[in-house]
């Protein structure tokens, strides 16, 4: 038995044995006040027909085709019409039964079942039950049709999200060993001495790259200490045309922060900052305060405007990536005047759950 007769089979038992209540249910009202057994068994079997047909024609045509629309106009009018028809279908068996049960006595009738109001009641009682509990099942399986079209929408969203971190992700790491490589490039042309030096720090780069920055999380204090050997690179370069200033206070090895977050602002500071007196300036800033990082960092610049283009493709994808990790958690505050270009950058709370 498949799936679908299962259901079927349920369907007709469920109503069956809800009918067969209806019945007891008919007979034990109609017998007040009477014993003639036969006449409340027969009235009651057939008037439940009579109450059948117009509790199926109400919940399963009156209320999907006019209610729910929200036809409401139609429903009251169409929902008279079936009054008016279900009256006439009452007074007709008690007519029946008041002919070929009672032989034409009026006596032979059990007082409940010549009360037309009442049994107008007791029918649609049950109507008004059956519509009661079929609107409660429409309602659950809205919500839970919503429900589960919600849960749809949020792991779409966090497909989306995930593939453009990913994505995100894959335009940094070029980003940045494509500006290294041209500093090894050029130390090789020149056969320079320090171009071993530079390999090995780029390696130690590479790996923080390669097996890091895949994890959802990594130590603050590890990327801060791959701060300080991009820096060791970058002073390579620039050799006697650079001034740095790098200042972190302790970190514990428990503050965790998403891989290249802070990288790609200094990546940035070294490729457009521009050597004013001979210098390139760059000043930098890690503090953990409690729950709360503050970096900041300014470098020297020749233009007082910058093109949002000159920028960089690393400080454009790191404001994509706050947005995506740390969404009303952070604050990015990006200034260009006097020379200066500077980011302060904040995570309010870097415990917090939402995060990464």
């Amino acid at each position: 038995m498949n799936l679908i007769q299962l259901n079927k089979t349920k369907f007709i038992a469920v109503h069956f044995l809800f009918w067969v209540i209806v019945w007891f249910f008919f007979v034990y009202f109609f017998s007040y006040n009477s014993n003639n057994t036969g006449y409340v068994t027969w009235f009651s079997s057939f008037l439940l027909p009579v109450t059948m047909a117009t509790t199926y024609f109400v919940v399963y045509y009156l209320i999907p085709t006019y209610l729910l629309p929200k036809k409401y106009k139609l429903f009251v009018l169409y929902s008279v019409y079936t009054l008016v028809f279900s009256t006439y279908l009452i007074l007709m068996t008690m007519l029946g039964c008041f002919v070929f049960l009672s032989n034409l006595n009026i006596v032979n009738m059990p007082p409940m079942s010549r009360n037309y109001i009442f049994i107008l009641i007791l029918v649609y009682l049950v109507v008004g039950i059956v519509s009661f509990v079929s609107l409660l099942n429409h309602n659950f399986k809205t919500i839970s049709k919503n429900k589960e079209l919600q849960n749809k929408i949020l792991a779409t969203q966090l497909q989306i999200k995930n593939q453009e971190l990913k994505y995100l992700k894959k335009q940094l790491h070029p980003h940045f060993l494509f500006n290294t490589l041209n500093t090894i490039y050029g130390f090789a042309l020149k056969q320079s001495k320090d171009t071993p030096e530079i390999i090995l720090k780029l390696s130690n780069l590479l790996d923080y790259i390669l097996y890091q920055v895949s994890k959802p999380k990594v130590s603050l204090k590890e990327e801060v200490l791959h701060i300080k050997e991009y820096i060791e690179l970058e002073k390579i370069r620039f050799q006697d045309t650079l001034k740095i200033s790098f200042h972190s206070n302790e970190i514990p090895d428990s503050v965790l922060v998403s891989p290249m977050l802070l990288i790609p602002f200094v990546e940035n500071a070294f490729k457009h900052g521009n050597l004013i007196d001979g210098f390139l300036t760059v000043e930098i800033n890690v503090k953990l305060n409690k729950n709360q990082l503050a970096f900041f960092i300014k470098n020297t610049v020749l233009n007082t405007e910058i093109n949002q283009s000159e920028v960089g493709i690393g400080l454009k994808n790191i404001q994509k990536r706050l947005d995506l990790l740390y969404k009303n958690n952070y604050q990015l505050q990006i200034e260009n005047k006097d020379n200066w270009f500077q980011v302060n950058f904040k995570i309010l709370n870097i415990n917090s759950s939402n995060n990464g």
